[in-house]
């Protein structure tokens, strides 16, 4: 996919969670690219739905006490703060709020 600062922060937080393998950034004629490897587990992959939250025509804000858990904690949000993207989880221990860029489960 092309790559960008942001997606590859999304990426780290997605390979920290264990939701991928790996991610590679690299460049293809002259243009970053992302190569994310996805991560499968007993023949089914590990993500099972991927939501997008935020968009540029809607903006979705919320507070660190605004901020709720997915599925009961199974999944995670990932949130861009002023601290940097992280989960849902790190925000609301952090404190800080953000922009709710996507929900993983």
């Amino acid at each position: 996919m092309p790559g960008s600062k942001t997606k590859a922060a999304i990426a780290q937080v997605l390979k920290n969670e264990g939701y991928i393998k790996d991610f590679q950034p690299s460049e293809q004629d002259g243009k970053p690219v992302l190569e994310v490897t996805l991560k499968y587990y007993e023949g089914q992959p590990v993500i099972n739905t991927l939501e997008r939250e935020s968009r540029p025509g809607l903006r979705v804000y919320k507070s660190s006490g605004e901020l709720s858990s997915i599925i009961g904690g199974l999944g995670i949000a990932i949130v861009s703060t002023s601290k940097g993207i992280m989960t849902d989880h790190e925000a609301r221990k952090a404190g800080v709020g953000g922009e709710v860029l996507c929900s993983v489960s």
